[in-house]
């Protein structure tokens, strides 16, 4: 068995250490010995873009807010969905991630980054959303552990009450709110249509071959109709 080998770690404000370790051809994103993400298992991951997008199919020259870029299977399961008028804003809070995207794990991210369609933001993806009426077809987020967040106590403003009404404020008519988690929440999904959301929950597997862990995504739909022009 090759043996993991430890390439980077950043201290949290929040406290705790997120390491970026290395196994031969394989990474995982690590917050001390809970792993966060692995470049093997992209399968929740690629989904929470893929169901936004067959919400959305149709819909022309989508603006899309991903929040968290983790090892990047989201950003480019949606470059693949949506058409090249498209633009797609990554936000990261954490700049050592997005460092890690452009230098070791640059041939897991395989030049995403550099598509014309892609800008990356570092900052706090809450402060977009806060910051935007009707200016998104979708929000995607992959922030933390889900609403039930491991990282930074900050994320927890964005699944909140208000951090809820901000993101449906955010969002087109017709536009869809898609949010990854490790596992089910209740007291999320009541909150997601209390908020104003038509709400699914799709269970996903880790693995795009329908193996390992179960995780959660919430496909939650902002009413109305927008122009597919």
């Amino acid at each position: 068995m090759i043996p993991w080998n430890r390439l980077d770690a950043v201290q949290l404000e929040d406290g705790g250490e997120l390491k970026l370790m290395q196994r031969g051809s394989e990474f995982s994103i690590m917050l001390g010995s809970n792993e966060l993400m692995n470049s093997r298992l992209s399968g929740s991951e690629e989904a929470l873009a893929n169901l936004a997008a067959e919400k959305l199919d149709g819909r022309k020259a989508q603006r899309m807010l991903i929040g968290g870029l983790g090892m990047g299977f989201t950003l480019r399961a949606a470059l693949r969905r949506l058409d090249a008028e498209a633009r797609i804003t990554v936000a990261e809070l954490v700049p050592e991630v997005i460092a890690w995207a452009k230098g070791p794990m640059a041939d897991v991210f395989d030049g995403c980054l550099e598509n014309p369609c892609v800008s990356l933001h570092t900052g706090d993806v809450g402060e977009l959303i806060r910051g935007s009426v009707s200016a998104w077809d979708s929000i995607l987020l992959d922030v933390d552990n889900g609403p039930d967040g491991l990282t930074r106590q900050g994320n927890d403003a964005l699944y909140s009450a208000q951090g809820l009404a901000s993101a449906h404020r955010a969002l087109k008519p017709g536009g869809v709110f898609s949010v990854w988690s490790s596992a089910p929440d209740p007291a999320f999904t009541r909150r997601l249509k209390q908020a104003g959301f038509q709400v699914a929950e799709v269970p996903t597997r880790a693995s795009t071959k329908k193996r390992g862990a179960r995780h959660m995504i919430w496909l939650a739909a902002k009413p109305g109709l927008a122009s597919q022009a």
